[in-house]
């Protein structure tokens, strides 16, 4: 065995770690292990300085292995690692030990002996690390991007910019998600329609889009760079390339106008076969095969096709499946609202007049199906109306996390009633007003001088007036004021609930085919909130937006073109490298049982019927060793993480 010659460089990191333990001691302790030829510290090892510590010695002291004390390996092990590279050094014969977040941070007495235990585990795990090649990959140019709404919408755009093919898959049969159902956007009342509706032209008539409505994934294969992807067409009943959009075909419908429509929530009313709004793209007919006469029951005149003047309506269409590839995937499937019906105290679907946020963006919008007029179920003008914050959110019983959008979008509904109703009373029921943002603060301070009513305190019931009082026909809110201190109950004309945001039901299924993971919340999880926000484990699948976690539009925006140049740096390269850190199978010593293929969070092994044994894809493995650890015959060891190397750290400890 060649000699080693270790170096160890113990981090300050400030005081985050000099603060509680002594790192002079543990640099002495180091210098004093076998093997270790140079011990230093510093105090902030991932500066430059720091970082040219370990290269020059690497040159000088001629050292082939390198420790680093300090703090987390998820945080600069990458940083330690370009640097021993930098010097000359293999990448894989470095090791990190953790003595900010394991030592400093939650230790008062005893943190230098544990660091110097945790140096000592590392100095001798190093000792017999090996070099390990990188592999690199070709890449797929193409990028499928799951979602339409404003997300999907700009990371394509970014993409396609570049002149790179992009698969634009969206569930419903147009795009623009929930922005396009809203009317102006906080907190400079832009109209939303004017913003997206430009993104959603441009994208149905770029070049590098293929735009797939309609359409779901239903499954992935492959890995970073190289991914197929089968998208399941569902039949719309209508050729898109003779249909115009011209709605002569929803005004024949028998069912024109009977139907609740989605865009609406319920509020309008559309026939069987529709255009879903004025603005849709593509703008083209669909027929709703669980309501249309013909498709569910064979027992309709078919008025629909005899209007239409080109023939586009295939009542015969049937589900097609189009295989993909690409090379990454930017996820964009955005959020779904809260169901305030699961909380009766509310009253919500008992109430004609109580109504949640995403109906009262319809009743304020022009193209919605009042035209614009904030009217109660009656057709009168409500005089009083409540807003109460929070429904399904910052609830130990619902959603225990702020859905950061609900408090601004209130104030702009406040905006909007007085700007429409100037006579109205508005009472906004909050818990905690949360403006944080650009702007939003100075929005918030706008509202208090345009006679809004601010109560502080969760709303407790919302009932009716009882019948013998003066205020017949109204609704009562029932809340404690926490400022005043007493309990207080205002009548209401209409009442509007502020759901908050909450994973698509269709979450955990998208998790399953594309094989990320989840976090406690119900959003898809990132690999590092801070260092790596639009990555997931799965290298080369990307999250943006709000299936992420909730976010207001300017963030959505700014995380999609995130990820739209994520991806357009691995596609630029034109490869993407493999780390080498991966599970290998011994075929002489592998059974065939099995055990280790179920076990892969990854997907990454699968059965040789041939040979009879088990083989991993490199691409897919991430080196986790479950199944290192599992096999029964000992078939399969992991690289940087052999039987050799986890025994000398724990004989490390005992030094």
């Amino acid at each position: 065995m060649d000699e080693r010659r270790i170096g160890v460089y113990i981090c300050h990191c400030g005081n985050n770690i000099a603060g509680t333990l002594d790192v002079e001691a543990v640099a002495g302790f180091a210098g004093g292990l076998e093997s270790v030829v140079v011990a230093r510290h510093y105090k902030y090892m991932c500066s430059d300085q720091g970082q040219d510590l370990i290269k020059n010695d690497i040159r000088e002291q001629r050292l082939n292995r390198v420790v680093v004390a300090s703090c987390s390996p998820r945080m600069h092990g990458p940083t330690f690692a370009h640097a021993c590279q930098d010097g000359g050094l293999n990448p894989y014969l470095f090791e990190m030990a953790n003595i900010r977040e394991h030592c400093s941070w939650v230790h008062k007495d005893g943190a230098t002996s544990k660091a110097k235990i945790l140096v000592s585990a590392a100095v001798r795990k190093v000792y017999y690390y090996k070099p390990l090649e990188i592999k690199n990959v070709p890449v797929n140019s193409n990028v499928l991007v799951i979602g339409g709404g404003i997300a999907g919408i700009q990371a394509a755009l970014e993409i396609a910019d570049s002149e790179h093919t992009v698969y634009l898959v969206e569930k419903e049969p147009t795009i623009g998600g929930h922005m396009a159902q809203f009317d102006k956007t906080f907190p400079t009342l832009d109209c939303s329609a004017c913003i997206l509706t430009p993104k959603m032209t441009s994208i149905a008539h770029h070049p590098f889009i293929k735009l797939m409505t309609y359409s779901e994934v239903v499954e992935i294969s492959g890995f970073v760079g190289n991914f197929k992807a089968t998208i399941k067409k569902k039949p719309r009943y209508v050729d898109v390339d003779k249909c115009t959009g011209c709605g002569l075909c929803t005004q024949a419908c028998v069912l024109q106008n009977r139907i609740p429509s989605e865009f609406d929530v319920g509020l309008g009313k559309r026939g069987a076969i529709y255009i879903p709004f004025p603005q849709a793209v593509p703008l083209k007919a669909i027929v709703d095969s669980q309501k249309c006469l013909y498709l569910t029951k064979g027992k309709c005149k078919m008025k629909c096709q005899e209007a239409c003047e080109r023939d586009a309506i295939q009542f015969e269409q049937e589900e097609e499946r189009d295989e993909i590839e690409v090379g990454s995937i930017i996820v964009a499937t955005g959020f779904q609202t809260f169901d305030p019906s699961i909380i009766p105290q509310y009253g919500y679907g008992r109430y004609d007049n109580v109504i949640t946020s995403l109906q009262f963006e319809r009743l304020c919008n022009a193209s919605g199906p009042t035209g614009g007029k904030i009217v109660s179920k009656d057709g009168s003008e409500p005089k009083n109306i409540a807003i109460v914050h929070c429904v399904g959110s910052r609830d130990l019983h619902y959603h225990e996390y702020c859905s950061r959008v609900c408090c601004m979008y209130a104030l702009k509904y406040s905006h909007l009633l007085v700007e429409k109703i100037p006579e109205a009373n508005v009472f906004q029921f909050y818990i905690d007003l949360r403006c944080a943002g650009k702007g939003y603060e100075e929005f918030y301070n706008r509202l208090q001088t345009e006679g809004v009513n601010f109560i502080r305190g969760r709303v407790a019931e919302i009932t009716d007036v009882a019948e013998a009082t003066e205020e017949k026909g109204k609704l009562m809110v029932v809340c404690e004021d926490t400022l005043i201190g007493c309990k207080r109950r205002i009548p209401a004309d209409m009442v509007i609930l502020c759901t908050g945001l909450e994973p698509r039901a269709d979450t955990d299924e998208i998790s399953r085919i594309l094989n990320i993971g989840k976090s406690p919340d119900g959003f898809f999880l990132e690999r590092h909130p801070k260092l790596e926000p639009v990555s997931t484990a799965t290298d080369g699948i990307l999250v943006v937006g709000c299936c992420q976690g909730p976010k207001d539009i300017p963030d959505t925006v700014a995380q999609s073109s995130a990820g739209a140049a994520r991806a357009l740096a691995m596609i630029s390269k034109g490869n993407v490298e493999i780390e080498p850190i991966i599970s290998v199978v011994d075929e002489e010593l592998c059974s065939g049982c099995k055990t280790c293929i179920s076990l892969c969070s990854f997907n990454a092994i699968s059965f040789n019927d041939d040979k009879k044994v088990a083989t991993i894809n490199e691409a897919l493995c991430k080196g986790c060793g479950v199944c290192a650890a599992a096999c029964p015959s000992g078939a399969i060891t992991s690289k940087h993480f052999t039987g050799e190397q986890i025994m000398a750290q724990i004989e490390g400890v005992f030094v």
